[in-house]
Parts: C-alpha cells; structure tokens; sequence
C-alpha cells in the first residue's frame, strides 16, 4: 500500500502550530521564533514532509532560497565553494540564487542584493574580495538581508567566515627556507584582489622575519597563462631565483611549464609552490607543494552561519577556517639536484673505468 504523502496540515498539527506558522517556515523562516522553528522543522523531518514548490510557484509565492555572490565560476575555487554552498542549502532545503556580477562595484552589488529583495531572499553569501569600506557600506544599507562574507580583510567589520591566509603562506615560505633556498621570487594574485594582498602581505612578512628583503615580486590574474608569461618576467629579472611562491595552483601550473620549457632542471631547477591544492594538482608534473583550503567546509559553515544569522539578525559572526601545507615533489633542498648530477656523473665514470 502506498505511503500518503504528508501535507503542509499535517505538520501543523505534529508541531501544534498554525498552517500559516509552517508556511511561514518555510518561505520567511527569520520571522517565526527559534522555539518555534525548530519545533516545525522536526515535525516535518517526523512526517517526512516535502513541499510542494510548484505548487508555491504557481501560488505567485518564491521558494525559501538564500543569495550567493560569487566570482567567475570558471576559477575553481568560486566554483568549488558554489557547490558546496548548494549542496548544504539543499540539505536545509533552500534554493541558492547564483549572481555574477561583471563589475565589483557598489552599484553592481547594490543591484545584485535588490535582486535578492525582489525575490524576496532575505539572506546572501558573498563570495568576493571586497574592500572593507564597500562590504561595510552593503551591510549598513541593507539592513532587511542578512550578509555574510567569504572573502575580506581581518579588519573589516562585517559577519564572515574565512580561510586564515597567514598560516599557510608563512608555511610556504618557511618550508621554502628550511630547505635552503634565499632567492625567492613571489607570483601574487591581481593587486585589486585583497586575498591576493593578504597572501603577498604574509609571504613578505615571513621572510622579512627570515632577514630576507629582496624577494622579487610580480602580478599575475589567476589564470595558467598568466602564470607562464610571469615566470619569463620573474627570471629576466633576477635569473637566480632558486625558488617561486604562487599565489594559486593555475598560475603555478603556468609556471612549471615555463620553467620545463627553459629546461631549468637539474643544477638550474627552481622551487615552485601553489596555492589551493585543487584537485588537478597532484598530478602537476611534477606534483605541486601547495596550501590546502577545504572548500567543502568553508560552503558548510557559510551556510550554517547564514541560517543562524536569518534567525537573529543581531548576532556577530567572525570565523576563521585553518589552511595548511601539503608537501610534494615541486620543492627540494637548495642545490641537491646538483648534488644529485655530479653523484650521477661520478656513478657513470665508475662504470666506465670498470669496464676498462
């Protein structure tokens, strides 16, 4: 015999509650008691409750859905954080309304979020490297929509959830030291982007506090390309760069094929770390030293955090998510490939004179 399907009644009356608390559940969740919530939320779990959105839709009513602000989805971070943020909505059966914009401006994102109103979302993520001042200036202008910021710079006094940059790229550059390289060349990210600026700021940090103050330093836009151009103008520079920081995986893939391309191998080859640790990476040739960020988690949290900010609107939230190295083949000990060639050079004299 076939299961009747539980209706929007029958949860009212599992929770003990009015049809129109439950509808208001599901379509302004910020408007019913945490109490109260929670209480309709379990009865719908109980009763194996699905709603019914077409029917909402022809009903002239939107489904419960948060706003996401993203950068191009073609980079792969934007695009592995969309996922997630869409997968974990989906699980607290919330659409996700996705914005691109062109520019990041005040005016692009002030339309963006008057987009959202219109749709009558009362909740965004905002995945984009904004200054303090404008992420600032959203929040105090939209006091109806609960934001929450993915990408910004510590001081700024906003809600967010981030990745703590410091601690992987002062990873990077100590791991770097340790294995004796001085000559660092650094790749950052666009100069418009803060977390490309707060990357560049910790690396210089880092090896100002190893007395290192000649790092070379050049600007690319996160793209492979970009990266293999940047590498010839990183060695015309300064040609004994033994080592070279990356401020992505696509930049630092773009430079492993420069420097295979000039044959820098051997006593001439260069140190290379990333930044990500996408999943290509460990199939780089050779595989990439990069910095972990798991962007699962950060989608998840952003969603949780989201949620309980729709649900009190007054609650501060800063959260700092760890990053950390992960060691492969793209970073060796200064000078050991050429150690390396002469104990290969001596090996075949050896079989040479035993063959004498």
């Amino acid at each position: 015999m076939q299961r009747r399907t539980s209706t929007l009644e029958d949860v009212a009356r599992e929770a003990g509650v009015s049809q129109q608390t439950v509808s208001r559940v599901l379509n302004r969740p910020d408007v019913v008691s945490e109490r109260t919530r929670n209480r309709v939320i379990h009865a719908m779990q109980a009763l194996h409750y699905v709603p019914n959105r077409s029917a909402q839709l022809l009903a002239g009513k939107s489904a419960p859905s948060i706003g996401l602000i993203t950068a191009s989805l073609t980079l792969h971070a934007p695009s592995q954080i969309a996922a997630a943020i869409k997968s974990y909505a989906g699980a607290h059966q919330l659409e996700v309304v996705i914005a691109m914009p062109v520019m990041v401006d005040y005016a692009s994102l002030q339309a963006r979020l008057n987009e959202f109103r219109a749709q009558n979302i009362r909740g965004a993520i905002i995945n984009l490297p904004l200054e303090s001042s404008l992420a600032e200036k959203l929040v105090s202008e939209n006091p109806d929509i609960c934001c929450l910021f993915l990408d910004i710079s510590p001081e700024t006094d906003v809600c967010c959830v981030r990745f703590n940059h410091l601690d992987g790229c002062g990873a990077c550059v100590s791991h770097l030291w340790e294995l004796g390289h001085r000559d660092f060349g650094l790749l950052a990210g666009p100069e418009s982007s803060v977390s490309a600026r707060m990357r560049l700021s910790s690396w210089r940090e880092t090896l100002h506090r190893h007395g290192v103050s000649n790092a070379v330093t050049v600007f690319g836009d996160w793209s492979a390309a970009s990266g293999w151009h940047k590498a010839f103008e990183l060695l015309h520079q300064h040609s004994r760069i033994s080592a070279i920081v990356v401020a992505n995986d696509q930049m630092a893939l773009g430079v492993l094929s420069a420097l295979a391309q000039l044959h820098r191998t051997g006593s001439r080859a260069v140190s290379v770390t990333g930044y990500d640790d996408t999943a290509d990476s460990l199939y780089f040739q050779p595989p990439l030293t990069t910095v972990a960020q798991d962007f699962n988690k950060l989608g998840k949290r952003a969603v949780e955090l989201l949620i309980q900010k729709m649900a009190a609107p007054q609650i501060r939230i800063r959260e700092l998510l760890p990053t950390h190295l992960i060691i492969r083949q793209s970073t060796w000990p200064y000078g050991q490939q050429n150690q390396n060639e002469q104990e290969s050079v001596i090996a075949q004299l050896k079989t040479l004179v035993e063959k004498l």
